[in-house]
């Protein structure tokens, strides 16, 4: 069966405050939406579709494709964005594709050349970072997949690259850090303009409309790229796999053994038979 051609298609990036909404026709940006959004996904995201659709003077029924930022990021952001675009599937059947977050910001730095590292803060003075390079006739190459950790470990793995590009709000964050660790390997670190610096539902349906071409397209089972665990999951293994309920037995437990311990063998209590 010969796959519908995509001219309009939806892009949204919802994994940081920075809420960004594109609608592609063919490989031309119909119309763009972005907002800090930092804690109102849900409630700011389906209006900004909205008003983007009805301003290009289309509705969710002739889009041809759905292209979503998978992560890392926020996790209530990521969450808030692919159940929108879940949604818009189960009632259409539009097909999704999923573009990781990093690799969506370097599409913001087509032109630039050299290894490209986009930074997102993470949690706990952590970052979320890969590294990147477009070669000539081949596309995007990953020199480094999705990491998590300080940003010490950004320099750390770029010790060995002469020049590259960082950029993102993690790198604005800890830039100082970076930058220092970075040149005093004898590295140089470049320049990008401000608006390169957020992830772009642009870059996200650029990304989405080549997947879609080598077709990538999403199945029926799709969450988040997290990267690094929930708070959850870490707080449980620090607990050594133990459920809530189950601690707060034990406790219980630990504390009755512990009454009878101070009260000592009283004369009701049973003699051990000889």
């Amino acid at each position: 069966m010969k796959a519908k051609p995509v001219r309009h298609l939806l892009a949204i990036d919802t994994a940081t405050a920075w809420q960004s909404v594109a609608l592609l026709q063919d490989d031309q940006v119909l119309a763009l939406l972005e907002q800090d959004a930092e804690g109102s996904h849900a409630r700011s995201l389906m209006g900004a579709i909205d008003r983007l659709l009805r301003g290009a003077g289309l509705s969710l029924k002739d889009l041809q494709a759905l292209a979503v930022s998978i992560g890392p990021g926020s996790f209530t952001g990521l969450r808030v964005g692919l159940a929108t675009m879940l949604g818009f599937r189960a009632v259409l059947g539009t097909p999704i594709v999923t573009v990781p977050t990093l690799e969506a910001m370097a599409w913001n730095l087509r032109d630039v050349k050299g290894v490209l590292v986009p930074v997102l803060k993470s949690r706990h003075n952590e970052v979320y970072w890969a590294a990147y390079e477009w070669l000539p006739g081949t596309g995007l190459r990953t020199h480094i997949a999705e990491q998590v950790g300080p940003p010490a470990s950004v320099a750390r793995a770029l010790q060995a690259a002469k020049a590259c590009t960082l950029f993102g709000d993690g790198w604005q964050a800890y830039e100082k850090d970076i930058r220092e660790a970075v040149e005093a390997a004898g590295g140089q670190v470049r320049e990008v303009r401000p608006e390169q610096q957020r992830p772009s539902a642009v870059s996200v349906g650029l990304a989405g409309r080549q997947r879609l071409g080598a077709g990538q397209v999403a199945g029926p089972e799709l969450v988040p790229c997290y990267v690094q665990r929930t708070e959850a999951e870490v707080k449980f293994d620090e607990q050594q796999g133990v459920s809530a309920l189950e601690r707060r037995r034990q406790r219980v437990a630990s504390k009755l053994a512990q009454g009878r311990g101070k009260r000592g063998r009283t004369d009701a209590d049973p003699q051990p038979r000889k």
